[in-house]
């Protein structure tokens, strides 16, 4: 028989399979009535077969798991985004928690959003603010959000690990592997209609392929169900000028799958 301490662990290990599923709520079906002593001896059956075609609720099938995904409406992606921010707490999971990072940087914007931007890690900005996407390469990103014809506020934004690594170095493969669950999370509760991977890191991560930017820009990927693009990371496009006609080609590919129009250019 397995102990007490065993059984939790298998419980725990069953609701975090399926939290991974984005099932949240659960609940457990009552036990049955204990059955009486003078029920226990007489011979005959405990419930017969009803005639005139009628059901006898009484008779089941096997018992279920004592924790089972409910069959409610899906949960509202705000409160889902919250129960993951929840879960993922002040996270000491990786070594980064060790290194200097300020706080969790965990995503933003719409949790109903079309399209989903995802980076690589915070910075030192975003480390001090919480939020991704906020010091110049972020500024660069909210220009290049506002010539799809969106706004910041209309996307949702996040990266592929939530703690900066020190001195902004790029994360390391385990580091990426341990937080990328939860990104994978996120992309199921907002059910965005594509995605954009923004880097190298962010695309070699999501799509498990070893290939250089100049393979994988101008196609899509299928990521579990969604659309995926790859175009520049705002921060390289900050240090090479040259190649933001490129990545605007990569964002009208988007625009054109998302039915975006650009708006007019404003004379200054």
């Amino acid at each position: 028989m397995p102990t007490d301490a065993e059984l939790r662990r298998a419980l725990q290990e069953r609701v975090r399979y399926y939290q991974d599923l984005g099932i949240y709520d659960f609940y457990r079906r009552p036990a049955p009535e204990p059955i009486s002593m003078d029920a226990a001896a007489d011979p005959r059956p405990l419930a017969a077969p009803a005639r005139g075609g009628d059901t006898d609720t009484s008779v089941r099938g096997p018992e279920a798991s004592p924790l089972e995904p409910s069959r409610k409406p899906p949960v509202d992606p705000t409160i889902a985004l919250r129960l993951i921010r929840e879960d993922l707490g002040d996270c000491t999971r990786c070594p980064l928690h060790k290194q200097g990072r300020k706080q969790i940087v965990f995503g933003v914007g719409n949790p109903r959003a079309d399209l989903m931007f995802i980076g690589e890690a915070p910075g030192a900005d975003e480390d001090m603010q919480g939020e991704p996407f906020v010091g110049r390469a972020g500024q660069l990103l909210n220009n290049m959000i506002k010539a799809m014809g969106l706004r910041r506020e209309d996307v949702y934004i996040a990266n592929i690990i939530k703690c900066r690594p020190p001195g902004n170095r790029t994360p390391e493969r385990d580091e990426c592997e341990t937080c990328s669950p939860y990104l994978f999370r996120q992309i199921e509760v907002v059910k965005p209609r594509a995605l954009v991977a923004l880097g190298a890191v962010a695309a070699k991560t999501l799509l498990a392929i070893n290939a250089p930017m100049s393979e994988l820009r101008s196609r899509w990927y299928d990521f579990r169900g969604t659309k995926l693009a790859v175009t520049y990371h705002p921060a390289f496009l900050l240090r090479d000028p040259r190649q933001k006609k490129e990545a605007w080609k990569d964002l009208q590919m988007v625009m054109k799958e998302l039915g975006l129009v650009a708006p007019p250019r404003t004379s200054e």
